[in-house]
């Protein structure tokens, strides 16, 4: 199904992004059916021309979005989608503004290697020996209005440097994929209603205490070791939610 599809090279949207909807999209369509497998790296590189690295990175975001499994020295398959689960999704940023026809852009605010104090020590889990972790916040926008505030933090990998402009993209699993030596398997998503603190409503320019939605995530290894974090808060009054009860979609 995968060699009928496009991708569009000169888009301002990331290629490995592209490649995630576009399986995504084909899943849920029943294109591609519950135990299936996808064609290997090598040949969806191949067939886009696209690097391996890239579609490793799709293929993660697929992983943690629990569309596709992994088995070592078999594939990658399509998961069963998991019906007596409740999975709620804020839409995604680009897609519902690009919709709107808006302008939208993302905006660096921050970015540093931090020591690692007591509380990352334990949430992620890595010992005394470990002292470093990347920290970076960023804001998203549209027609000058920002919607999204994130405070992400991931394990720091000093032989993989990353540049300023790939720390605007807004995918943790796609970082941690890319300029770290580990590979993220799974997510955990904690999803609240609140309201925002004295700083969040000033960056994002919004009344103290303005309801938001806040997503906590956590990004594990294979052997379910945090290897990222994040903290997003998304504006009440722009955002909603969609649920799905199964990965089928009528046409």
């Amino acid at each position: 199904m995968i060699q009928d599809a496009m991708i569009d090279k000169s888009s301002v949207i990331p290629i490995y992004y592209q490649l995630f909807k576009l399986i995504e999209d084909q899943i849920r369509r029943g294109e591609l059916k519950p135990g299936e497998s996808l064609p290997t790296e090598h040949e969806i590189s191949s067939r886009f021309e696209i690097s391996r690295m890239t579609v490793r990175r799709a293929i993660s975001e697929l992983v943690l979005a629990g569309m596709v499994y992994a088995q070592q020295g078999k594939g990658t398959f399509v998961a069963t989608p998991k019906l007596d689960n409740i999975v709620f999704e804020l839409n995604d940023f680009n897609q519902e503004i690009k919709q709107r026809g808006l302008n939208y852009k993302t905006t660096l605010l921050e970015a540093k290697i931090i020591r690692v104090d007591e509380e990352l020590r334990a949430k992620f889990q890595v010992s005394e020996e470990h002292k470093r972790l990347l920290y970076f916040r960023t804001v998203l926008s549209a027609e000058d209005e920002r919607l999204s505030y994130e405070v992400k933090y991931t394990i720091y990998s000093k032989s993989k440097p990353i540049l300023e402009s790939e720390l605007k993209d807004p995918s943790l699993p796609g970082l941690i994929a890319t300029h770290t030596e580990y590979v993220p398997m799974s997510a955990k998503k904690v999803l609240q209603v609140a309201t925002c603190t004295e700083e969040e409503a000033l960056i994002l320019g919004i009344a103290p205490s303005s309801p938001v939605f806040l997503i906590e995530q956590t990004i594990y290894d294979p052997d379910f070791k945090p290897v990222g974090w994040s903290k997003a808060v998304y504006r009440g009054d722009r955002y909603k939610l969609t649920s799905y009860d199964g990965w089928y979609k009528k046409d």
